[in-house]
């Protein structure tokens, strides 16, 4: 195999990593979470313009805010997950490129002077960075519940303000009893790459 990767590592970030839908009630530290940030922020974006902003949900308070936003088979496991996630893009990220790209700083006018394409950028590499997050997570030994199923506006309106898009909320804990659905199909390297 080509991989540099111990199997192990492979198998802890990918082949045996799963969608977790239940979680021991094991908390999830600050510490753990700046651990998490701290290898995941080396990931690469355009322009190096790292849009992605997170918002931790703890409190109990927070979670019944946060609860009627989420779809029906959503609620119970974000309720009582040990900490939930709420990933969002930063649309005037372009604010920070002049501290993020300092041999380009006129890149922030030159580039992303209009809002629309600021909310593209930010909308692809946040994403690229969510990405990142969940194997990051991964990387920590805990398990993350990714999910789109979820008011956009709503959360949006009570957890951030129009410059901050939500892409998607992330539970986060040890998997607890039946976390998980067994492994899904995936498509054969043949049906996704084409060489020309």
């Amino acid at each position: 195999m080509s991989l540099v990767l111990d199997p192990v590592a492979q198998d802890l970030l990918f082949r045996e990593a799963r969608t977790a839908n239940t979680f021991t009630d094991e908390q999830v530290t600050d510490e753990q979470v700046q651990a998490i940030y701290d290898l995941v922020k080396f990931g690469p974006t355009a322009f190096n313009q790292t849009p992605m902003r997170v918002v931790l949900v703890r409190s109990e308070e927070a979670r019944e805010r946060l609860a009627p936003h989420m779809s029906e088979g959503n609620r119970a496991k974000t309720r009582t997950a040990p900490l939930v996630a709420i990933l969002a893009a930063d649309n005037e990220f372009h604010e920070e490129l002049p501290r993020l790209l300092p041999h380009f700083p006129q890149a922030k006018d030159v580039f992303f002077s209009e809002r629309s394409t600021r909310e593209s950028n930010a909308g692809m590499n946040s994403a690229l960075q969510a990405a990142y997050f969940i194997v990051g997570v991964r990387a920590a030994g805990l398990a993350a519940g990714p999910m789109t199923g979820f008011d956009f506006a709503g959360v949006q309106k009570e957890f951030l303000d129009d410059d901050h898009t939500p892409l998607m909320i992330v539970n986060i804990g040890r998997p607890g009893e039946g976390a998980s659905l067994p492994r899904l199909p995936r498509l054969d390297y043949d049906d996704v790459v084409t060489t020309v």
